[in-house]
């Protein structure tokens, strides 16, 4: 799986080219399902050589153009390890593929920017949340949407606390017995410390709360991303030493008391939407309800226009937008005159005006909310609460 967070997208936004090709797929990780992944891809690739001839292109510059892609079809590695869904970005001397824990539908967009709106849910922090097992053996980091689950690589963390003291002070590091956990002699041998419920010395605290620290300093430097809500799930006597040594601002009150280890992946993703289900409704549930109040106002300070919100969102003034998602409606902004132009159809010269406005909005450090057609607010082709009025 890979992550998917802002730089990425101010990559994709400052990616240069002539034509800029977007495809989503969902993808199936594991099962014989999964044969059918290069397949679709090449079906999708298909549909992009029979609308890049369409608009006149050659066919030498077609296979340059999706060369990135055709070689992903014969890389038997890069499919056995997929995640939910797959994202390829095309143009000129610019290529990247995300798989992501993410369920597309099949698309295929060909504009003059990169199409970003089935990332939002990923890219905004409503709707994804981490997960936090908190093991002395080896703490696990999850990555979760109410669909998705799938764990994050600590690559370089110290995420075992024999690891973390022994780089620290390997004469004195801690051998470890832990009841209910897994078990196993540490370097030095010699007697293991038992914790039964909250029974520890505080030599054995000491070194838990030294472990807990580095891992959170550690921990702290390695997230990129550091908006996105996180449930801590452990034992109930390491829950409390971790919060003390937590710099996390996002961690939870809301805790999953448990051996995590002890749980499935399905399990644990279980719990944890069950407590964090209510703290996303209500955060969108009060935006939508701050929409509908000041739009029952009829204030200045929101707007159901599509060409007022995209200039809103370019330059900065959209607090919140909300926006359906499996629609687009194409056109262009046009910076000298500030101004919108729609257009009907797709074409090379047109974007989908809507993700115009949600990547905006992010890069301004607005909130955005993709969501079904039928939940968004007002009566227009999206909804955006203001920071003053335009």
């Amino acid at each position: 799986m890979d992550l998917f967070n802002r730089t990425d997208l101010q990559e994709l936004i400052e990616a240069t080219g002539e034509l800029y090709i977007s495809l989503y797929m969902p993808t199936h990780p594991i099962g014989w399902e999964q044969q059918q992944n290069p397949t679709r891809l090449k079906n999708l690739l298909t549909r992009v050589k029979k609308d890049l001839s369409e608009y006149g292109l050659r066919r030498p510059d077609i296979e340059e153009l999706l060369r990135p892609a055709e070689e992903l079809l014969v890389d038997p590695d890069f499919w056995q390890h997929q995640s939910e869904g797959l994202a390829v970005f095309l143009s000129n001397d610019f290529s990247r593929t995300y798989r992501l824990p993410a369920k597309f539908e099949e698309l295929v967009i060909i504009a003059n920017n990169f199409h970003i709106k089935p990332l939002l849910p990923l890219l905004s922090t409503e709707g994804k949340f981490y997960i936090l097992a908190i093991n002395l053996n080896g703490i696990r980091l999850f990555l979760a949407t109410r669909d998705t689950i799938n764990e994050i690589e600590l690559t370089g963390l110290r995420a075992s606390m024999e690891e973390a003291l022994w780089m620290d002070e390997p004469e004195k590091h801690l051998d470890l017995h832990i009841s209910g956990s897994s078990t196993g002699k540490g370097r030095a041998g010699g007697r293991p410390a038992v914790f039964h419920g909250h029974s520890i010395r505080d030599e054995d605290k000491t070194n838990i709360l030294r472990f807990f620290h580095y891992f959170d300093q550690e921990l702290s430097v390695w997230l990129k991303d550091k908006s996105i809500l996180m449930i801590p799930a452990g034992v109930d006597y390491l829950l409390p030493l971790y919060r003390e040594a937590n710099t996390y601002n996002n961690l939870l009150e809301e805790t999953l008391i448990g051996a995590p280890e002890k749980l499935t992946i399905k399990e644990l993703h279980k719990q944890a939407w069950q407590l964090i289900e209510p703290i996303f409704k209500e955060q969108q549930r009060r935006a939508i309800e701050q929409f509908n109040e000041l739009n029952g106002q009829q204030s200045d300070l929101v707007t159901s226009d599509l060409n007022t919100a995209v200039k809103a969102a370019k330059f900065g003034q959209v607090g919140t937008l909300f926006v359906p998602l499996g629609i687009q409606k194409w056109g262009r902004y046009d910076p000298e005159n500030n101004n919108v132009l729609q257009e009907p159809e797709p074409a090379p010269e047109n974007e989908d005006l809507l993700d115009f406005a949600a990547i905006h909005t992010l890069l301004n450090s607005g909130q955005v909310y993709a969501m079904q057609p039928e939940e968004l607010p007002g009566d227009g082709d999206l909804a955006a609460i203001l920071r003053y009025a335009v």
